[in-house]
């Protein structure tokens, strides 16, 4: 049955210098637990200050297992990247940004021992979030075209706030990929599942960083500034334990289907950051 099918593994935004590590620690050995054949992982938070990602960066997720990186709104954060997200294969960026921004919206990757097709496309929600971006339904509509004539495992990555556009998602592309799961609000829900029609779904996959922190950032920070409502300065929370938060997922090849869908969340009390 494995030769007929394919085990993916999606992580949730790693959250600065924590995040990273917890990628770097746990991604093989999860990888192997779970005989995954393809990992995909939000790297748009793992900067130091937890916004943007670096040429570096994406090099060390690649060693330490990343197929793909995807990414949101803070994709820009680092100037360094534009030049380097033209040319890689490996990280993009929402489809449904403007057609002059840099880089791409989607990767065809050759996954598994057979080197099947994948394809993963990014899309961002408006929702709550840049709301003169492309419409995120029509943009993934338009490219499915394109991408159903290259394979039939196509993975959508939705960013998005609102839980109801990312449901709204979940009804208008059950039956058209073989997975959607959302990103962006860093708390993993306990609602996976596999659509009526065979896809695979979460409203979202969670993060990867600090466990007792507001979404990565240091908790006194986040306090204040809904206490004073005055502006404040961001910094990622290094103290552990900390987590690591997505699924994977069994899909059958020759079908596009989900035939299984389970959550990962990771809790590690030992790792040190710095």
């Amino acid at each position: 049955m494995r030769s007929k099918t394919l085990r993916v593994m999606f992580l949730g935004d790693l959250a600065g210098p924590p995040g990273l590590a917890m990628f770097e620690r746990w991604a093989p050995r999860l990888k192997e637990k779970h005989k995954i054949d393809m990992l995909v992982v939000n790297g748009e938070n793992t900067a130091k200050n937890g916004r943007g990602i670096s040429p570096e960066i994406v090099e060390q997720l690649q060693a330490a297992g990343a197929h793909v990186i995807t990414s949101g709104n803070h994709v820009w954060a680092n100037k360094k990247i534009y030049s380097l997200i033209d040319e890689s294969k490996v990280l993009i960026r929402p489809a449904n940004y403007p057609a002059g921004c840099p880089g791409k919206g989607y990767s065809i990757v050759e996954a598994g021992v057979s080197g099947v097709s994948v394809a993963v496309v990014n899309i961002q929600g408006r929702v709550f979030m840049h709301e003169d971006l492309d419409c995120p339904f029509r943009t993934i509509e338009s490219l499915l075209t394109f991408l159903k004539s290259k394979t039939k495992l196509i993975f959508v990555e939705f960013h998005a706030e609102a839980t109801s556009e990312k449901q709204a998602m979940r009804f208008f592309l059950d039956g058209k990929v073989t997975g959607l799961y959302c990103s962006h609000t860093h708390v993993q829900t306990a609602d996976e599942m596999i659509l009526p029609s065979g896809t695979s779904y979460i409203t979202d996959l969670g993060f990867s960083g600090a466990r007792y922190s507001a979404l990565g950032v240091q908790s006194e920070i986040i306090l204040e500034r809904f206490l004073t409502q005055m502006p404040v300065l961001f910094k990622v929370e290094k103290k552990g334990p900390m987590v690591m938060n997505g699924i994977w997922a069994e899909v059958d090849v020759e079908t596009g289907k989900t035939l299984h869908i389970e959550r990962v969340n990771v809790i590690d009390g030992e790792l040190v950051v710095e």
